[in-house]
């Protein structure tokens, strides 16, 4: 198998290391060579002299140049140790952050191409295998094919016979390392499927594992973890299968191919065209011939799995993104015609048209997926796609550079994500420079303070998903960090379900506080909040059926108002039944 050019090109800096390692491959072998002929000519004295004649048949000369060769042999294959560490330290690096600045220019929509537990495996395992390709098969290519012409330079003035049969025998290994590679392919790209299906499959139902216990459904995804594993097992076996029958058919070329090569030199001495010594020089180096390539050929299978996991990471690296480009100024937005279809035949959105002014709390309302977190989606650029006009300002969505947009546009979502450490660590997320004094205020605004002050300040660990706190606490201590940021547009997405009331009091609060200063797009499926916004938009199946103030909606007497009421209705129902029990009780 050629080595991958376009893989070359992606790791330039591992090409002096992979040079470095070759060179030191064929100076050992150098080395192995002048240290068999030093040997085979001391056998050869000791022979002629014979081995009664005690230290007399020892040649000073030709033991130091042997214990010499030894050293550097020993010299060497630390080097190549060391530079195929330093080849593969390089491959590790380089992609892994070519993976995170990928995903990191994509967005979450890299999500819609790639599995999060493929994307994992990808990176973890998948670079692993590259790590192989590069500090290992790649160099060990290039000497595999130095080695055998430098031993047939070597044999050619001894026995010329011996020399071109066991030169003409080394392609051997190659041909048999070519049928493989037409199955082997194939083969892996059912392996690398059936292992991301496996972590993607484990993942999601590690994530999940409470909801399935709460509903009895674990025995069932017990069930098909055991299915997709099993499934997994005998693609691994098949591969299995294969590399050993590949090891044992390149194992029968080397042997019997070193087998003849001493067999040859047999011949050539019991004629008289090579000495003793040369004869057993040949006969230690006949199996040097083959020796490079058969470690190419263990080195094959995981270069062959590496290739298929660079085949995957190309296509994430390949994904087409948003070129960068002018600078969006913190001004009103403006949405023309707007249309979105996720799967392109169902529209999503259908010629949705709304002016954000500068400065003002606009309101997004209507029925589960009438498109309200779709349009914020859009807003923030975390998908696009679309059809029709977004501008911020003057500027087009389109034109605009995605770092100008993260500074300018600020999404906190209903289920926030928090990392692992401490509170400040956290806040630090929304301004990196942000003082003691400036986190303070920030948890104060959403009545958070007295709590994380309890639990040792701004140094309160959290732990992973900010799983030690309530959703409430864990929703306001999301919006402590948006606010930090100070970015001049905010998104709520249901910024407040699923939370108590204390909770949403507290964070509703905060962002009417902005008001004004911010421009600010408030999603949220209950009405009571979004009363005092200044433009209320109410979508219903994609499309925007009415826009204006609650009042002016409430007059309309048409689909906001129904909502509206049916919503208050069950709320006042709520708390009646609510004062009929506290009542009974007492």
């Amino acid at each position: 198998m050629m080595p991958n050019k376009r893989l070359l090109a992606l790791v330039p800096e591992a090409r002096r290391y992979m040079i470095q390692k070759v060179i030191c491959h064929w100076l050992s072998l150098v080395a192995g060579i002048v240290l068999w002929f030093a040997l085979g000519r001391q056998l050869q004295l000791i022979r002629e002299k014979g081995t009664g004649n005690g230290l007399s048949s020892i040649e000073p000369a030709l033991l130091v140049i042997a214990l010499f060769c030894i050293l550097l042999r020993f010299v060497f294959n630390g080097w190549i140790a060391d530079r195929g560490q330093r080849a593969a330290s390089c491959v590790k690096v380089k992609l892994r952050s070519d993976i995170y600045a990928k995903i990191r220019r994509l967005g979450p929509s890299y999500m819609d191409v790639f599995p999060t537990a493929e994307l994992v495996q990808l990176a973890g395992e998948g670079v692993e295998q590259l790590e192989s390709y590069f500090g290992n098969y790649i160099p060990q290519f290039f000497f595999a094919m130095l080695a055998p012409l430098t031993l047939l330079l070597v044999f050619l003035p001894l026995s010329p016979l011996t020399g071109l049969v066991l030169f003409l025998c080394v392609p051997l290994i190659p041909l048999a390392i070519a049928k493989v590679q037409r199955f082997a392919k194939k083969l892996l790209s059912s392996y690398w499927d059936a292992y991301a299906e496996l972590g993607d499959s484990f993942l999601e139902n590690l994530q999940g594992l409470t909801t399935l216990k709460v509903y009895g459904a674990d025995a069932r995804r017990h069930e098909q973890m055991n299915a997709e594993s099993e499934r997994f097992r005998k693609v691994t076996m098949k591969v299995l299968t294969m590399q050993l029958n590949s090891v044992t058919i390149m194992d029968f070329v080397a042997y019997g191919g070193s087998a003849i090569g001493c067999i040859l030199t047999a011949l050539a001495y019991r004629a008289g065209r090579v000495n003793f010594g040369q004869a057993i020089a040949m006969v230690m180096l006949s199996a040097e011939f083959f020796l490079a390539m058969r470690a190419l050929g263990s080195y094959f299978h995981t270069a062959m799995n590496g290739i298929a996991a660079s085949e995957r990471i190309f296509r994430l690296l390949d994904l087409p993104e948003k070129e960068d480009g002018s600078e969006l100024a913190g001004e009103g937005i403006s949405i023309r015609h707007l249309t979105f279809s996720y799967d392109g035949q169902k529209e999503t959105l259908s010629d949705i048209s709304l002016e954000i002014p500068k400065g003002s709390l606009v309101s997004l309302v209507g029925a589960s997926g009438c498109g309200k977190s779709t349009l914020a989606a859009l807003l923030s650029g975390i998908r696009d796609g679309y059809e029709g006009d977004i501008r911020f300002g003057q500027t087009d969505l389109r034109r605009a550079s995605r770092e100008s947009l993260r500074a300018l546009v600020t999404v906190v979502p209903s289920a926030a994500y928090l990392f692992a450490g401490s509170v400040r660590e956290s806040l630090r997320e929304g301004k990196a420079d942000a003082s003691e004094a400036e986190m303070t205020a920030a948890l104060r605004r959403v009545a958070l303070w007295d709590f994380i002050e309890s639990q040792g300040g701004l140094d309160f660990q959290l732990r992973e998903r900010g799983e030690n706190l309530s959703g409430g606490q864990r929703q306001r201590l999301a919006l402590a960090r948006a606010l930090l940021k100070d970015s001049p547009v905010y998104i709520f997405d249901e910024a407040t379900s699923n939370i108590d009331a204390e909770s949403e009091e507290a964070i509703m609060q905060a962002i009417y506080g902005m008001h004004g200063s911010h421009t600010v797009l408030l999603i949220s499926h209950r009405l009571a909040n979004v009363v005092g916004s200044d433009i209320i938009a109410y979508l219903e199946s994609g499309h925007l059926r009415e826009l204006g103030s609650h009042a002016r909606l409430m007059e309309a007497d048409a689909g906001y108002a129904a909502l509206f009421r049916a919503q208050e209705s069950l709320e006042t129902f709520g708390q009646k039944t609510r004062r009929q029990r506290e009542e009974a009780r007492a």
